[in-house]
């Protein structure tokens, strides 16, 4: 699938060092390439039923900002992205507003593009929609039933029966509780609230996750070797990352409240197809709230970026305000956020080009500062704020400068 246009990145003189995130399965900072040239990332897509919120917004960018740092520091970069473009909350959607749900998937994928594109966003190597995947995600799900991960659950309203995996089943990379560090009676609390079903009947442990959905009337579905139906949600990012980047990856990316299930999960069944772990790291990025409530579609207290935009906001504002906090803590999005942004934005564009007087030795100073805020855990808020004490200290603003504060944060000052 189409992903979006790329922005141009300058190439900046220098070596940086190499990034390193916290990851969430250890609690620690790694570097998660472990010393290898090649860099692999897969973040978790959108389920495409309504527009792009900043929380969307937020944890895609501290993906792009590791990307770039990557590059910045000489590694070769492999990014994989999905979509979730089959799913109960899209199919709900559709529903309830009397579209077709292959339309609806599209509108709101190709908002999404253009929403990216307009936030400067490196779009990965491979967008890949699950539509277009099931075939290999049935191939995957019939071998972990041959091999004793998979199993049926009598579902009277299908044509077959569902499949779901054996948390219990032993894998050789990978036990329960591994990369999410949970304890059983928040695993179950938050797999009744995040998709789950653990009240379901038939099931050899509550917190086993649905493979494989069986056709249903009415539904969405294909023919495949395991029966007609679609895939569960968690197994189709394991499989489209193994078969894009190869186990393991450096980093498993997302939003925080896909710690558990779906990351958990994902891994389990990486390890069960593969016999290798998903990820090096599993790197999550904080929620945002409005009005007092995290932003969620569900709730429909939304600041999105077309609304933004829409309403005369610089595109480069937006990512300003979002890099002005790091990208792992909770925090509450107010109107000032945009209004000090745009404020701090008018400040460097008259600094780059010229209107504010300044010396030029100290220049590559404030450009290792950057780097190594950049590189420790992505410390962006830590390099906006050395730019702005580079401006108040009278440095001018190099071409050089300029250009890393491009490649590196994604503003391309006028």
């Amino acid at each position: 699938m189409r992903a979006w246009q790329a922005p141009s990145v300058p190439d900046v003189p220098g070596a940086a060092p190499r990034p390193v995130v916290h990851d969430t399965a250890t609690g620690n900072p790694v570097d998660p390439t472990q010393g290898e040239e090649r860099a692999a990332l897969y973040v978790c897509g959108i389920t495409p039923y309504d527009a792009t919120h900043l929380g969307h917004a937020a944890t895609y960018l501290a993906f792009d900002t590791l990307g770039r740092a990557w590059r910045d520091a000489g590694l070769d970069v492999e990014y994989a992205q999905n979509v979730t473009d089959v799913d109960d909350p899209l199919l709900e959607r559709a529903t309830r507003d009397g579209v077709d749900w292959r339309e609806l998937a599209a509108s709101q994928i190709d908002l999404f593009r253009r929403d990216m594109e307009s936030l400067r966003i490196l779009p990965p190597d491979d967008f890949v929609a699950v539509t277009d995947e099931v075939d290999r995600v049935a191939e995957a799900v019939a071998f972990l039933q041959e091999t004793g991960s998979a199993y049926e659950v009598p579902t009277p309203d299908a044509e077959g029966e569902d499949l779901y995996f054996d948390v219990n089943h032993p894998t050789d990379a990978w036990s329960l509780g591994d990369e999410s560090g949970l304890d059983r009676e928040t695993m179950l609390t938050l797999a009744a609230e995040r998709g789950g079903d653990p009240e379901r009947p038939g099931k050899r442990d509550p917190l086993d996750p649905l493979l494989w959905r069986a056709a249903r009337d009415g539904e969405p579905s294909w023919d495949s070797e395991i029966g007609p139906g679609r895939p569960g949600w968690h197994i189709e990012c394991s499989v489209i990352a193994g078969d894009r980047l190869g186990l393991p990856i450096s980093v498993q990316g997302g939003g925080s409240d896909l710690v558990f299930p779906h990351h958990e999960m994902s891994a389990g069944h990486a390890a069960a197809l593969a016999h290798q772990p998903l990820a090096h790291a599993f790197v999550h990025t904080g929620m945002i709230a409005y009005q007092g409530t995290k932003i969620s579609k569900s709730l429909g207290n939304l600041v999105t970026v077309r609304g933004l935009l829409d309403d005369g906001a610089d595109p480069r504002a937006i990512r300003l305000a979002l890099l002005s906090h790091k990208y792992s803590d909770d925090w509450e999005w107010f109107d000032a956020e945009l209004t000090s942004a745009t404020t701090r934005l008018a400040t460097w564009d008259a600094w780059a080009s010229g209107a504010s007087a300044g010396h030029a030795d100290d220049a590559a100073d404030v450009a290792s500062r950057i780097r190594a805020r950049v590189s420790d855990d992505l410390d962006t808020p830590g390099a906006v704020a050395a730019v702005d004490t580079a401006i108040a200290g009278g440095t001018a603003c190099t071409p050089e400068l300029a250009d890393l504060i491009d490649a590196l944060l994604g503003i391309r000052l006028a």
